[in-house]
């Protein structure tokens, strides 16, 4: 790793600490990772965090598309996907690495019911900015989801619903593995076949916590309200959450 890219690292987060407040030992490492691996600015808006998830957004695919030297991308809307009386529209977009690549292909959807209220009439330009950028994720090998992706959830300047709280519940120490949590846990990951490890690591950092067993009843509650909540909503932009972290070895998901 050279100096240049731990330098921009370490900027990164301390800006991200700054703007966003504390981050998370996962959220800091990832961010750190992500700068050394594909050169992405906070100063610069390359990524984003929405509810303890980190999104690369359009400007920075393409500034790294630049950084690159990517030779082209062609975008161009599926007729019979879309209907222009009802805002729907579908793009495929492809990226050409290189004169003799044969294109990474991304495809990309918008109609009201899956864009933010603030770009609300500009579908065919979110689709077409979707297709572009999974295009690009392809072509650089980036495992993130952008912010423009995720579809209704996407509220960068809407403000993030507060975590829903639950009554408290009498138990015998900190309480974290009730059975009704358990088995509500269990059930969300049965019902959106989610790895159970890379729940738990979620959780884990979710709860701010060193181990499970080491939050508090209410926090591995509200962190399954999220789960619910967010899985419910877009299973995609979780599955991204949840792909960047690593299994822990010990065994079980709560």
């Amino acid at each position: 790793m050279s100096l240049v890219q731990k330098d921009l690292a370490a900027k990164n987060v301390r800006l991200a600490r700054r703007k966003w407040g504390p981050l998370t030992r996962f959220a800091a490492s990832a961010l750190r990772a992500y700068s050394n691996e594909f050169g992405f600015s906070v100063a610069l808006g390359d990524v984003l965090p929405l509810e303890h998830v980190w999104y690369v957004t359009h400007s920075g695919l393409l500034r790294l598309a630049r950084r690159k030297r990517c030779v082209g991308i062609e975008g161009a809307a599926i007729a019979e996907f879309c209907d222009r009386a009802g805002n729907r529209y579908a793009f495929k977009a492809t990226v050409f690495t290189s004169r003799s690549c044969k294109g990474f292909v991304g495809y990309g959807d918008a109609d009201p019911s899956n864009v933010s209220s603030v770009v609300r009439g500009a579908e065919m330009r979110i689709a077409e900015t979707r297709a572009v950028n999974r295009a690009l994720r392809k072509a650089y090998g980036i495992g993130i989801c952008s912010v423009e992706e995720i579809g209704s959830i996407s509220r960068g300047t809407e403000p993030t619903p507060e975590p829903k709280k639950l009554p408290p519940q009498s138990t015998n120490g900190n309480g974290n593995s009730s059975p009704r949590v358990r088995d509500r846990l269990c059930q969300l990951i049965r019902q959106y076949s989610l790895d159970p490890e890379l729940v738990k690591s979620y959780a884990v950092d979710f709860c701010g916590a060193k181990t499970l067993k080491e939050a508090t009843r209410a926090q591995v509650e509200n962190f399954v309200e999220h789960l619910a909540d967010w899985a419910e909503k877009d299973r995609n932009a979780l599955l991204c959450q949840l792909n960047s972290y690593p299994a822990k070895e010990e065994g079980g998901a709560a």
